[in-house]
């Protein structure tokens, strides 16, 4: 059901593959140079003679994707002791994946300065998550724990042509890992620091020779890293239990069938943040002792929970034309509380209850010819994402009650095929066409009170209602994509691209429409115009791997959510489509693998953000004016960069390895404008070593992750002044841990 790749090329790509899996993407090794690499910890990361990945919608050979694009493997991830998706951050150029702020498991992603950081309902991330081959629409639970996966496929800039209107910053591809039709089982039990528990296993079992079943689940069990003063609990802990079963039935050659189920459930303590300056007139406490330490009264009920069915059959029609249906449920709900003001008083507490579901069909007909190759297809989604929060001002005995709806119907037309022009130059062409219809629905109230009647005060009395509206839009683009490859030799690439990206618009469902009329009306899409250079090639023998990607971005009507405090104890949110502005850096990659017993890899990556355009409203007024020479771009480091090295022996039946790391951000800014949340420049130290048994049976571990124990934010709130309590509050990346970890696999 796949392209068949020549032997030499097969080599060439098991090369890249290895490089990639070790950090560095779409790098070319010919491993028959050495003798007796085939006992190396890298070598044994490549899997069979093919080694495709699935960047385009279709499987090909890595070397051939004209796209900025990082995949690091599943079992490179637990070896080197990473906690969950979040470690990419750390290996992967000009990337921001972080856990949201106040949250222990909603995904805030951003790429080459594209991204979202408000996970409110309604609102589109700018970097899509896909687990397989279904889109997850929404952020809660998305910050996906290390088991039962294949690899991580991190493709930079928009991808809206192949993988639709919310990648317009880039896409994740978490790819599980195939039964197959052999008995097999892993099992792995860590313990760490902060009385860290981690528990997973695995088992595939063939019931015929045409069907399999097979199951993954696993369990995170860890204490906090700071405490709760006021409540006693822990801060910072981890209670996760997920689970994955599926089937797969291959009748004949040429028909293959999966279904699968996946369930996560998060019961981890809210995870609420540091005050960062003064009291605000509020009642002076002793400073905290650590980072990680809280005296939020708020409460600490925090449950998340996301699952999905999907089932994906594939039809070989013909030795070049296959057939693909991926037909998917998902649905997920949160009950949440956030502490503003971080004090034992309900100055600024937000209880909150978020609800989503969604039903994508997606249909593709790929084709493999001797000189053409493509994909075309059909997308259907149907979603709709509810919530409801309070907003606490307890200065005032206040509560506003805020809840709402987003229904969104989703069709797309797509295409993309490859042309061989020559053996040597080939042409890439595609579109796509997307509509969306939304209705959205916002209600806003006040109620006198701690807490309004929807979150368990019955005594609240209803006052000013502020919004009250059910409105709906369509909005529709043309996404385009084309490059150019050119490949003087088997193991050098280079390409040149255009791409198109867009995010839908919508409704605010902060939307105040006493303070901001206009909000009713919602806002408009933004769309983003990439251009893209890049090599990728093999040197000195086959000992170094290098590629390079330039890239520059026109990004237009930008969705900027703003949020500051307002007059008689509200807060006024509204969306702006921000305006202007251009986006240019690049990203280089290099690994050295001079023998079979040291590798290097380094990585750089360099984004300059900068609004040409920011019009919003300011001080009351009712014109919007340019503030872009006082407006940065959020969560964008000017300069990521990263280097590791490996060190392997053989020893005792089986292979050690030791690997160091250092990875580096630049200053970060948390906001659109400056903040005493903004983050200076920092590194962070990590360490492992592996003993694998010759016949990759057995695994002994030990993973130190931040050994200098860096304090570094990672996300905040921003909202000074006396009757808020000036709460300026910060939240923190993990403190120094190190995990032991015993693996089996039969």
């Amino acid at each position: 059901m796949s392209r068949m790749i020549p032997s030499a090329r097969s080599i060439l790509l098991a090369g890249a593959t290895v490089a990639a899996l070790g950090a560095a993407p779409a790098f070319a090794q010919d491993v028959t140079t050495q003798d007796d690499a085939a006992t190396t910890p890298i070598a044994q990361e490549i899997a069979g003679d093919e080694i495709v990945v699935t960047a385009r919608r279709r499987e090909e050979s890595l070397i051939d994707v004209p796209i900025s694009l990082s995949v690091v493997s599943g079992d490179l991830l637990a070896e080197q002791g990473a906690p969950d998706i979040t470690a990419l951050q750390d290996r992967t150029p000009n990337l921001t994946l972080q856990i949201a702020r106040g949250s222990n498991s909603t995904m805030i992603a951003f790429s080459r300065g594209v991204g979202q950081q408000d996970p409110l309902w309604g609102f589109e991330p700018g970097v899509a998550l896909y687990i397989d081959d279904v889109y997850v629409a929404r952020p809660q639970n998305a910050i996906l724990d290390i088991f039962d996966v294949e690899r991580v496929e991190v493709l930079r800039g928009p991808q809206g042509t192949l993988y639709g209107r919310n990648t317009i910053g880039g896409a994740i591809k978490y790819v599980t890992k195939k039964l197959g039709n052999e008995f097999h089982a892993t099992a792995r039990a860590s313990y760490g620091s902060f009385d860290q528990i981690d528990l997973v296993g695995t088992i595939t079992a063939p019931i015929t020779d045409t069907l399999s079943v097979g199951g993954a689940f696993a369990w995170y069990q860890r204490d906090g890293y700071g405490e709760n003063l006021t409540s006693g609990v822990d801060q910072y802990d981890k209670d996760v239990m997920a689970g994955r079963v599926s089937v797969e039935w291959q009748p004949t050659y040429n028909v293959f069938v999966r279904v699968a189920a996946d369930r996560t459930l998060d019961k981890s303590n809210p995870r609420h943040g540091y005050r960062m300056e003064g009291n605000g007139g509020l009642p002076a406490y002793e400073p905290l002792d650590s980072v990680y330490d809280t005296r939020a009264g708020a409460g600490d009920d925090n449950r998340v929970m996301s699952q999905g069915v999907s089932a994906t059959a594939e039809i070989d029609l013909s030795s070049e034309l296959t057939f693909k249906t991926v037909t998917a449920w998902r649905n997920g709900n949160t009950d949440t509380i956030i502490d503003f003001d971080n004090t034992p008083d309900p100055i600024l507490d937000v209880p909150a209850y978020y609800e989503d579901r969604q039903f994508t069909q997606e249909l593709q007909l790929l084709y493999s010819g001797e000189r053409l190759q493509g994909v075309f297809g059909l997308y259907y989604l149907n979603s709709r994402a509810s919530g409801a929060f309070d907003t606490v001002a307890g200065a005032f005995g206040l509560t506003i009650l805020t809840a709402g709806t987003v229904d969104t119907k989703s069709y797309a037309a797509f295409g993309d095929f490859s042309y061989d022009l020559t053996d040597q130059l080939s042409i890439s062409v595609g579109g796509r066409y997307t509509k969306d219809d939304k209705t959205g629905s916002v209600y806003r109230q006040n109620f006198a009170g701690i807490r309004s009647p929807r979150f368990g005060n019955s005594a609240a009395v209803p006052g000013l209602l502020r919004t009250d509206y059910t409105n709906d839009r369509s909005f529709e683009q043309f996404t385009p994509r084309v490059s150019l490859s050119y490949q003087p030799r088997e193991a050098l690439n280079f390409y040149a691209s255009y791409g198109k990206g867009f995010k839908s618009g919508g409704f605010d469902m902060r939307g105040d429409a006493i303070l901001t009329p206009t909000t009713v009306n919602g806002y408009e899409p933004e769309t983003i115009d990439s251009y893209e250079i890049g090599m990728k090639g093999a040197f000195l023998d086959n000992t170094l791997f290098f590629n390079l990607a330039g890239f520059y971005s026109e990004y237009k009507d930008q969705q900027v959510t703003i949020q500051s405090p307002a007059a008689g104890g509200g807060i006024a949110s509204f969306v702006d489509n921000a305006g202007r502005a251009e986006i240019y850096g690049f990203e280089a990659e290099a690994r050295m693998v001079p023998s079979r017993h040291f590798s290097a890899n380094l990585v750089v990556g360099y984004t300059h953000a900068d609004y040409k355009e920011f019009f919003t409203y300011i001080a009351g007024g009712t014109t919007p004016v340019d503030v872009s020479d006082q407006r940065v771009f959020q969560n964008t480091p000017k300069w990521t960069a990263n280097a590791s090295a490996t060190w392997s022996e053989d020893l005792a039946g089986g292979t050690i390895a030791f690997t160091p790391a250092i990875s580096m951000r630049s200053d970060i800014s948390m906001f659109e404008y400056a903040s005493p949340l903004d983050q200076d420049s920092y590194f962070l130290v990590d360490a492992s070593l592996n003993w694998t048994s010759a016949d990759d049976r057995y695994r002994i571990g030990v993973a130190a992750r931040n050994l200098t124990d860096e304090r570094y934010r990672v996300g905040g709130y921003y909202f000074p002044g006396a009757a808020y309590g000036n709460s300026i509050i910060g939240y923190y990346g993990p403190p120094r841990t190190v995990t032991g970890t015993i693996e089996f696999r039969y």
